[in-house]
């Protein structure tokens, strides 16, 4: 029986709305689910291996201490305590605030990050006790017979209402840092897909039409001198198929759409 349930995807797929629902549905069921953080298991700064530019590369499965992930798992699966760390984003280093956490028998294991479905994550755990779920949002809606709405563009779109509403990045930042996530997903996330047990579709028919409302006013912005431009005049042609939804209060608050347009019931 499956007791640690990984969770993985690509960047705005909402997997971690995805992890938050799954959690309450679990306890609907009468189990008493937790959730691990991949980021409380980052080694310390000078430690994260670095990309062919020298900068640091924290999407890389060597940014996380491996060792202590898999015995920490191992314990509470035993059913022993063990005290999680915690990672200080501002100085790049572990610390240890005294969280123990203690599991019954038949409490599973929620973790969410993009490693989840490599097996290099887990070694130390036997695949029967693993369930592995890949989120992602796989538009459905084409233009015409010839030219359908790329997935990327959906999770694109996503991520630059998102950045400007929770991390004061403008449209031009996201532009700019896009190409290394995408370069993240190619690297270790893309190539395990066929490691999940089961895939889940985060795409909502009607997101571009709400996501539209936020992203248009973003995405003027980027003036025609830089070398975003061009993306960015694409996107808004993309937009224009796309009649707007301008009552956000129909969202409902538990939608995956609020992860990126706000004002969910969850805390992110």
């Amino acid at each position: 029986k499956a007791r640690v349930i990984l969770i993985a995807g690509p960047s705005s797929s909402g997997k971690t709305t995805f992890a938050k629902r799954l959690l309450i549905q679990l306890r609907v069921l009468g189990l008493r689910p937790v959730i691990i953080s991949l980021d409380d298991y980052f080694v310390d700064r000078e430690r994260t291996p670095k990309d062919k530019d020298g900068n640091y590369d924290f999407d890389s499965l060597g940014a996380i201490d491996i060792e202590l992930f898999n015995q920490n798992l191992m314990d509470l699966l035993k059913g022993k305590c063990v005290e999680i760390p915690s990672f200080d984003f501002k100085l790049g280093k572990r610390k240890w605030t005294g969280h123990r956490l203690c599991l019954a028998k038949d409490q599973p294991i929620i973790i969410e990050g993009i490693h989840g479905l490599n097996e290099a994550l887990t070694p130390q755990i036997p695949r029967k006790s693993k369930f592995k779920i890949y989120v992602s949002a796989l538009t459905q809606l084409n233009l015409d017979y010839h030219n359908r709405i790329s997935t990327t563009d959906t999770r694109l779109v996503r991520r630059i209402v998102r950045d400007y509403k929770f991390r004061g990045h403008s449209a031009l930042d996201t532009l700019k840092m896009w190409p290394k996530v995408r370069r993240g997903e190619e690297l270790y996330i893309f190539p395990f897909q066929e490691e999940a047990d089961v895939m889940f579709n985060s795409a909502l028919p009607y997101e571009l039409s709400v996501l539209k409302v936020f992203a248009e006013s973003l995405l003027i912005q980027v003036q025609d001198d830089s070398n975003e431009y061009s993306e960015a005049l694409r996107l808004l042609k993309m937009l224009e198929y796309f009649l707007p939804i301008t009552n956000i209060e129909d969202i409902p608050r538990t939608s995956i759409l609020r992860e990126f347009i706000g004002r969910s019931v969850f805390k992110y």
